[in-house]
């Protein structure tokens, strides 16, 4: 008996790592953890160290576009 062929656009795979590390804002707007949070931050100042907890915009139209091209299903 041969198999039932399916109809219909196929769906698109979201990149996993892409979608762990941003996310998408009400407005639409793409946004990112900064990175060198890790290790290594006893040099610096608490201020900046402070900074590292805001998230940011990504910057860029061909950044933004390959995240949506990554992740097509990231929401809010």
């Amino acid at each position: 008996m041969p198999r039932k062929l399916k109809v219909g656009k196929l769906k698109m795979k979201t990149h996993k790592a892409t979608s762990k590390r941003f996310g998408i804002t009400g407005s639409g707007k793409i946004i990112r953890t900064k990175g060198g949070k890790a290790h290594l931050r006893r040099k610096s100042s608490r201020r900046v160290k402070a900074l590292f907890g805001e998230m940011v915009a990504v910057q860029g139209k061909s950044y933004i576009k390959r995240v949506r091209r990554l992740a097509p299903y990231l929401k809010p």
